[in-house]
């Protein structure tokens, strides 16, 4: 059997639309995306909705970016596949499950709120001055925090875009900010933190809110695989031409190539569902989601040495040349974010000294 009638095959069993590229060309369809408008012969170039720098340069690992398809923006990953590469495409039901936990969390979050306010307002000084007390006080507050990231993970997964607040920041010393406060938090974890800056100041549309949960994300997701003792996380924002790239890497046990390509889908866990150290998946979502409001795209590969590298790209945009979009729905009540986005690997002193 040719090499090209066995990729035909292997794109067809695949779950989710799919399509295969060589040189800028589609070559191959799978069943699921020929409802599409996809055929082969057609060119890549002009479907790609972020991401065409990024493309260009891709040499392995699995690079997450958008395309638009008949008016529609989807999400895709790409990896390598000898000399072609394979389009993953979001199915719609995957568009379909992401909504309904967006619907789920709405419902949840009042409740949640007011679960939140009695723990805080309700308790009287003797108790949190008591030490038996005060740790159970602080199990039940980390408790209510990563009830709150999963909710806010879930309401903004149910966008495929979620509105950004663009506002005109010095992105570099927002980026500063960021990983100088987390440094304080990942020390509590047991794990040491090297973030190198841009050096320089450069203004442009970002939304801090958002860049932030998803710089937290990519954080709590990697000290879950960093090594018990001697664990290292290696931040750099670097720039190029009118985009900035930030890369995220750690000294951990690293990602199967196996499922590289589905990392940024929802409910999978790796190596079994009673492995702890995945969640809904949820969290890298809002990864990819943020990357794709500024403009740009994720990739991820294998680290220089070992571990993992995410590498997030963002456009560097003035007011004319996008719309500010209305604000998304904050979940954190004035509250730490890092402390919320964090809380699955925090230990429980942390929130003790919250109290």
């Amino acid at each position: 059997m040719d090499t090209k009638k066995e990729r035909g095959q292997m794109l067809d069993l695949l779950l989710r639309p799919a399509f295969c590229v060589k040189d800028g060309i589609i070559t191959q369809v799978s069943r699921g995306a020929e409802g599409m408008l996809l055929a082969s012969g057609m060119e890549v170039a002009p479907m790609l909705s972020t991401g065409a720098e990024e493309y260009a340069a891709f040499t392995g690992g699995c690079l997450y970016l958008d395309l638009k398809l008949g008016g529609r923006e989807l999400m895709a990953s790409v990896t390598r596949l000898e000399d072609e590469d394979v389009f993953l495409l979001e199915a719609e039901e995957d568009v379909q499950a992401l909504n309904a936990l967006a619907l789920a969390a709405r419902e949840l979050r009042e409740p949640l709120s007011s679960m939140t306010a009695i723990s805080e307002n309700l308790l009287s000084p003797y108790l949190k001055e008591d030490p038996r007390s005060k740790e159970l006080l602080a199990r039940m507050s980390r408790s209510l925090h990563r009830m709150q990231r999963v909710l806010g993970n879930m309401a903004d997964a149910g966008v495929h875009s979620p509105a950004a607040q663009l506002q005109l920041r010095n992105i570099p010393r927002v980026f500063d900010a960021i990983f100088s406060r987390a440094d304080k938090l990942l020390a509590y974890a047991g794990a040491q933190l090297h973030y190198e800056g841009l050096g320089e100041d450069l203004i442009g549309l970002f939304d801090e809110d958002l860049m932030e949960r998803a710089v937290l994300n990519l954080l709590s997701n990697a000290l879950r695989f960093l090594p018990e003792t001697g664990g290292i996380l290696a931040a750099k924002l670097s720039r190029r031409g009118d985009m900035l790239v930030l890369t995220v890497q750690d000294n951990g046990s690293g990602i199967p190539d196996a499922i590289l390509g589905n990392l940024f889908q929802q409910y999978l866990r790796t190596p079994a569902l009673e492995d702890r150290r995945r969640g809904l998946g949820l969290g890298l979502v809002i990864v990819r989601q943020a990357a794709a409001s500024h403009g740009g795209t994720v990739l991820v590969d294998k680290g220089e040495i070992s571990g993992t590298r995410v590498t997030l790209t963002m456009k560097v945009r003035q007011p004319s040349e996008t719309t500010v979009r209305s604000a998304h729905v904050a979940l954190t009540g004035g509250r730490d974010p890092g402390l919320i986005e964090l809380a699955d690997i925090l230990p429980v002193s942390v929130y003790e000294q919250e109290l």
